[in-house]
């Protein structure tokens, strides 16, 4: 047996900008008492996860205004109107890691933050890397950082990989490959 679905009501669009819109609906839940839920939607994202063939993986280091401090993550970026996931992630590689992919891998998908927005961010491993001129934001400023897998590991134990975003999407791609290690070996 299912869980009780909510019933939307109504939609409303109170705010937007060019990354996200902030909509209010209305609601009635399964017992037929009325509520309101406020949410951040938005057309999704695609992170980027670069290899290289000797095994270390491209981050890159920015700055985030709301912590006031300076974070280690993946490539990423949200989805345009009117572009696919896919298409935003071979931009977003060239714009913030200055790569373009040989081959292009979808991994998986997580939501962010499922209390508070609908995205879905898709994760691509990106290979046979190629240098290609890159042109950031006006808004951002990238520093290029190369990492072995352990690293990553320490790095995030040690609080200095923060983004939760970079988190999840390390976290799918390490249980994809134990997965496929284990069917292979089976």
């Amino acid at each position: 047996m299912g869980l009780k679905r909510w019933k939307k009501i109504s939609e409303q669009l109170v705010y937007t900008n060019n990354w996200w819109k902030y909509k209010r609906d209305e609601f009635l839940l399964p017992n037929g008492k009325r509520g309101e839920y406020h949410y951040v939607f938005t057309n999704g994202a695609s992170m980027i996860v670069p290899l290289f063939p000797d095994g270390q993986l491209l981050f890159v280091k920015q700055y985030r205004y709301l912590n006031d401090r300076e974070s280690l993550e993946f490539p990423c970026g949200g989805v345009k109107d009117g572009q696919t996931y896919e298409e935003t992630a071979i931009h977003e590689l060239a714009e913030e890691a200055g790569y373009k992919a040989g081959k292009m891998e979808y991994i998986g998908s997580f939501n962010p933050y499922n209390g508070v927005t609908n995205e879905i961010c898709r994760i691509y491993l990106a290979t046979e890397l190629e240098p290609v001129s890159s042109t950031p934001d006006e808004t951002e400023e990238f520093e290029k950082i190369v990492l072995f897998p352990n690293e990553i590991d320490r790095k995030i134990a040690e609080g200095e990989i923060w983004d939760g975003m970079t988190i999840a999407t390390w976290s799918i791609i390490k249980v994809r490959r134990v997965i496929e290690l284990l069917d292979f070996l089976s």
